[in-house]
């Protein structure tokens, strides 16, 4: 089975000096319920079919499976998606070892900066660029799905 491990950060600096790449995301749900998330997204020029399973008590871990799938199909399922999407710039950002994916969101959720790193278990170390704030991994209101249930520029 497939997991993945990440912790959470908001952005509270300069990151965009250090940017590598930027890309546009667009992204719905077909399901947002806590158990299982399934989304559509649109990075760039590709399309993504995701399904993430329920985290651990901290958040930190949780079964994920992606695949790549024509525009085409990604454009006709966000159709079919709940009502609500997600728009932001995802900027990659080498710190140390690691990419940082940073997501700069749009529309009702502007103003919120939020930075990933992916590890390859909750016991790696990595280095905490200047511009990282506080740490959010585990919290609901975080997460995708939720921000498009409770949009940021409603907290």
């Amino acid at each position: 089975m497939a997991t993945e491990t990440e912790r959470k950060f908001l952005v509270e600096g300069n990151y965009k000096a250090s940017v590598m790449e930027s890309s546009r995301i667009v992204q719905g749900y077909l399901s947002s319920v806590a158990e299982r998330t399934v989304r559509v997204r649109i990075r760039g020029e590709r399309g993504y079919l995701t399904i993430k399973g329920a985290g651990d008590a901290s958040g930190l871990t949780r079964y994920e499976w992606e695949n790549e799938i024509p525009v085409k199909e990604a454009e006709e399922l966000l159709a079919l998606c709940e009502p609500g999407i997600i728009e932001k710039t995802r900027h990659l950002v080498p710190v140390g070892e690691h990419v940082y994916e940073v997501d700069e969101f749009h529309g009702k959720n502007a103003g919120l900066v939020v930075a990933e790193i992916e590890l390859g278990d909750g016991a790696e170390s990595f280095e905490k660029p200047t511009w990282l704030g506080r740490e959010v991994t585990g919290e609901a209101a975080y997460y995708n799905s939720m921000l498009i249930e409770r949009p940021y520029s409603k907290w």
